[in-house]
């Protein structure tokens, strides 16, 4: 697995490439990096596994370009894609990265050999409900100091529940007030919070390309019905519902692996042969 930069207008995107196998493409979360990609993906010299760190996200640069959106995030990672001369792959990411992976399956359907939709946070609609927590971090943000506004969102009715009913996602949440640049971090959550992935309904069914989707319980975050409903309307997909993150991790990163491993056997026929 190689490191590199890829210079995007005025951004030093972070960028990391194996080199060899299946092309693979895959996104992490909001507010996640290469890290949370290298925890769940089965890397290994089978999967050519390429990873865009976006934008004031990992190690890339925020840039100036407002707001930040998922379609921003598709076209960076797309632009990388040409440089590096990947014209066909299998898209795929988590929550975040799924929206994303949707919106380019979608709008890049030549290029696209398979989908893997991880713990989609997202169906069709801009700002979804379940994204309301990531908004409201932004709004603390924007208001308070961090210690303070971190503070004061711990103790707020949302948090508390949370904390009851899904305690990964409080974990998660609570993380960006942490993060160095404040002001960059309200902007990244505000955007993201807000958006969607430019998909309706009508085009998911129209959707021709072997798809997964890997969805669990126990996440307010990405319901296991938004996973269950995408598989439903995507001609073909499959479902894979795995252990849940909150209650058992190790369980969860060892079906996730397990699920996306077996899914990309399939799309790769000289591995069905030589295993």
């Amino acid at each position: 697995m190689t490191h590199s930069t890829f210079q995007r207008d005025d951004a030093d995107l972070s960028v990391f490439d194996s080199g060899t196998g299946l092309p693979v493409v895959f996104q992490h979360g909001l507010g996640g990096d290469n890290g949370q990609v290298v925890e769940n993906f089965p890397d290994g010299p089978a999967y050519r596994r390429l990873t865009v760190e976006c934008r004031a996200q990992g190690q890339s640069q925020p840039g100036t370009t407002r707001p930040f959106s998922i379609a921003m995030f598709a076209s960076d990672i797309l632009a990388v894609c040409d440089a590096r001369g990947i014209d066909r792959f299998v898209m795929g990411g988590i929550s975040m990265g799924a929206a994303i992976a949707l919106h380019i399956a979608h709008r890049h359907s030549d290029r696209v050999a398979g989908l893997v939709l991880a713990r989609p946070a997202w169906l069709f609609d801009t700002a979804p409900e379940n994204m309301r927590p990531y908004a409201l971090v932004a709004e603390h943000l924007r208001r308070h100091p961090p210690e303070e506004a971190k503070a004061t969102f711990a103790s707020s009715p949302l948090a508390q529940d949370l904390a009851i009913h899904a305690p990964d996602n409080l974990a998660s949440l609570l993380k960006f007030f942490d993060r160095p640049e404040p002001a960059v971090t309200a902007d990244l959550l505000g955007g993201i919070a807000l958006d969607g992935p430019g998909v309706t309904e009508e085009e998911a069914r129209a959707l021709g390309v072997p798809t997964l989707v890997i969805g669990h319980r126990v996440d307010s975050v990405h319901p296991l019905a938004y996973a269950q409903r995408l598989a439903e309307i995507i001609p073909g997909a499959r479902l894979a519902e795995i252990a849940p993150k909150a209650t058992d991790k190790p369980r969860h990163i060892h079906e996730f692996r397990s699920e996306l491993d077996s899914f990309l056997r399939t799309l790769d026929p000289s591995r069905e042969t030589n295993p």
